[in-house]
């Protein structure tokens, strides 16, 4: 198994393509091709965390959080991203961040969290724009039945609890191949009609290239025609945040405590209590100031998220109730995610990764302390 190969299979969970522009996610050192020795998960990279990846021989470091944000135009070593980075080239040791990648996930960052309270009727807070797309294209009658199943296997058509979705049209096409044309339908120079199906599927952006190719494989023409248009319709699948029920409303006093319990932390900040029951709760890990109007818009009665500052606070309006549990304490269960996913899909790997090689660091990141 080389670094690809576990890069592949975590970008079918989280695909790097629906990370924020302001992101910096995917290898960001190491080389593709090396065979993994061993796989270290965290939430940070840190100088501990790369010692730990040496002391466990493992040569990939799967991290959350990026340890490279910004553009670096020195390594010298003067601070702990350059000993880091550094330090990982010196040891052979490739290092892969996933980030708002995997909070952008239906199943990430934030599911954890709803995961961890127990939430029902799960959704995403802030839906994704501009991450579907179209494809138009145009066969023979006897031809559009086989090329249906192939953009279907290669993953278009899917919408929401539905596959196999598509669009459907009879009608011409006209065409003249050219004298160095190959034609699979009339002669070379000549005007052609042929009766065709006008096939539409819609597909995640990041199955582009696949789609593509499933398409150009099922195809007989030479020149394959088709369009791809970008949809404006938010992805109800992708997005920041999510909003989720509990099956009983609680106290805002018993919930608190539970919010404790089970988030593992013992400071929450938050705003005013309204002596209402809790039952409709927003999440949103680390960072998440900017959703504060989505979690009011969706009716929330808390919004629980981290890094809130003084003046955030004053947003609750007394129409919820806002929760800063900390940045690390929202994220924390983010490398456990992590190694549950990778435990169940690198078996499928041959060679397999040696027994005990997929390692969930030790390290404790946080680098906030409390008194």
């Amino acid at each position: 198994m080389i670094v690809q190969d576990v890069i592949n299979c975590l970008e079918n969970f989280a695909p790097t393509s629906y990370a924020e522009d302001f992101d910096n996610v995917g290898l960001l050192v190491g080389n593709y091709q090396e065979h993994v020795t061993g796989i270290l998960v965290t939430l940070d990279t840190t100088e501990a965390v790369l010692d730990e990846a040496i002391e466990t021989n493992c040569n990939l470091i799967v991290s959350f959080h990026p340890i490279v944000f910004k553009g670096l135009k020195k390594i010298t070593g003067k601070n702990y991203v350059e000993r880091v980075v550094i330090k990982a080239i010196q040891n052979n040791i490739a290092i892969f961040a996933i980030h708002t990648a995997l909070d952008n996930a239906f199943h990430g960052v934030n599911d954890m969290i709803c995961e961890k309270l127990n939430l029902k009727n799960r959704k995403i807070l802030i839906p994704q724009s501009g991450t579907i797309k179209k494809l138009t294209t145009y066969a023979p009658h006897a031809e559009a039945s086989n090329i249906r199943e192939a953009l279907f296997h290669a993953g278009a058509g899917s919408i929401g609890n539905y596959d196999q979705c598509s669009f459907n049209l009879e009608g011409t096409g006209t065409f003249r191949g050219n004298e160095i044309s190959n034609p699979v339908k009339g002669k070379k120079m000549k005007p052609h009609s042929e009766p065709e199906t006008q096939v539409s599927v819609t597909f995640p952006k990041h199955l582009e290239s696949n789609i593509l190719k499933a398409l150009f494989a099922a195809h007989s023409y030479e020149e394959v025609a088709y369009e791809i248009t970008s949809l404006e319709n938010t992805n109800q699948h992708i997005g920041m945040g999510m909003i989720g029920t509990l099956e009983k409303p609680m106290t805002e006093s018993d919930f608190f405590k539970y919010l404790k319990e089970q988030m593992q932390t013992k400071t929450i900040r938050h705003s005013t209590f309204l002596n209402k029951p809790i039952q409709k709760i927003a999440v949103l890990g680390g960072s998440g100031s900017f959703a504060i109007s989505a979690a009011k818009h969706a009716d929330a009665d808390i919004f629980i998220t981290a890094d809130l500052k003084y003046h955030d606070f004053f947003q609750a309006e007394n129409s919820l109730i806002l929760a800063d549990i900390g940045h690390y304490e929202s994220e924390q269960f983010t490398k456990n995610l992590l190694v549950a996913f990778l435990t169940k899909k690198i078996t499928n790997f041959a060679p397999a990764l040696p027994v005990g090689r997929l390692i969930l660091s030790k390290t404790n990141t946080n680098p906030v302390k409390y008194y």
